[in-house]
């Protein structure tokens, strides 16, 4: 391996955000540090081979529950590898991708008010728009994880076209991240843990990465907010895709062919997903000692703003107040798929 170019190895400015990769990576199965071995890496601990395929480090380990646990991670996998999203079909640049990632308030304040010097974690990255977004800004360390190849190929790809030195992307099963604890300033999981078996138990894993005074940011499909999106399936499922007329973003007459595929299936022909409330996530919080900062959509009354602080401590409200805030998002027609967005700060 030519030590000189590889992107884990590379010449960075030394500081916590540019730390390379390969000195914060560790095995997934034993946590031993890694080491360059041929045309891979390997545990110097237990000597576990990891390919690097492409440019990404497949740092994947599978699970090992046992005693007939449901795990559809291959089933998941499955699904991505054949149809990425979201896709960068319409993206060409560094400049049309800050561009649509600051439309979404979400990304464009997450940008604006990180904390500086911060290493990400992006646990089910994707196709890692946002991972190459946040690693635009040279005062964080961006890494991309997520289980699908080819999600990953489509992210480092555009990473290495348009020079986003700061993001890095690696092949990994959000059980069982091959990350230190306590070694992430910030960890991102929007729209992932909903599709795993055990979503409650993958937030463990990834809360244990984070540092103490770190902050995760948690995106689930609301269980009442959901709910008109799961009444469109079901007439797909019963009159066939003429339905999909019914969701209005397949109806902007703006959207690719890709970026419509990508979402459709997305929405509607998911093989996994489960939906969660509020106050399931507030109960997550406390057994990982994590205390509630801020949520998308605002608890109660208030409403969301577009100069929103995110990372400032907002009040959790009562239960219900958090039920008003979940019906709210089913009145209003279940926007962005029913998705809500918990952020929490670690103790």
């Amino acid at each position: 391996m030519n030590i000189a170019v590889s992107p884990i190895t590379q010449a960075r400015p030394r500081s916590a955000a540019k730390t390379p990769l390969l000195e914060i990576a560790r095995c997934a199965r034993c946590s031993g540090r890694l080491h360059e071995a041929g045309n891979g890496l390997s545990c110097r601990s237990c000597a576990q081979a990891y390919p690097i395929t492409d440019g990404i480090p497949q740092l994947f380990v599978p699970n090992e529950w046992g005693g007939g646990k449901l795990d559809v991670t291959n089933v998941v996998k499955d699904f991505y590898e054949e149809t990425p999203f979201p896709n960068y079909d319409d993206l060409d640049s560094r400049e049309s991708l800050h561009a649509k990632a600051r439309l979404g308030i979400f990304a464009r304040l997450l940008d604006e008010q990180m904390p500086d010097e911060a290493i990400v974690l992006e646990a089910g990255c994707g196709t890692g728009q946002l991972s190459n977004f946040l690693g635009m800004n040279w005062r964080r360390r961006v890494i991309g994880a997520d289980l699908c190849m080819n999600s990953l190929r489509l992210a480092k790809g555009f990473r290495d076209r348009f020079a986003v030195v700061n993001a890095d992307f690696v092949q990994m099963n959000l059980f069982r991240p091959p990350f230190p604890d306590e070694s992430m300033d910030v960890v991102i999981s929007n729209g992932v843990l909903h599709h795993t078996a055990d979503p409650e138990g993958g937030f463990r894993a990834i809360a244990a990465k984070l540092k103490p005074g770190g902050y995760i940011l948690i995106g689930l499909y609301n269980w009442l907010g959901r709910l008109p999106t799961l009444w469109q399936r079901r007439l797909i499922e019963t009159f066939g895709d003429r339905m999909a007329v019914l969701d209005s973003r397949l109806r902007d007459k703006a959207l690719n062919s890709g970026r419509w595929a990508a979402w459709f299936r997305d929405q509607y022909k998911h093989p996994h997903e489960s939906k969660h409330s509020m106050d399931e996530v507030l109960r997550w919080f406390k057994d990982s000692n994590v205390e509630f900062v801020s949520s998308i959509p605002s608890i109660g009354d208030t409403e969301f703003d577009d100069e929103e602080p995110m990372f400032e401590n907002h009040p959790p409200g009562t239960r219900l107040g958090r039920v008003s805030s979940e019906l709210e998002m089913l009145i209003s027609g279940g926007r962005d798929g029913g998705l809500f967005i918990m952020i929490g700060r670690k103790r």
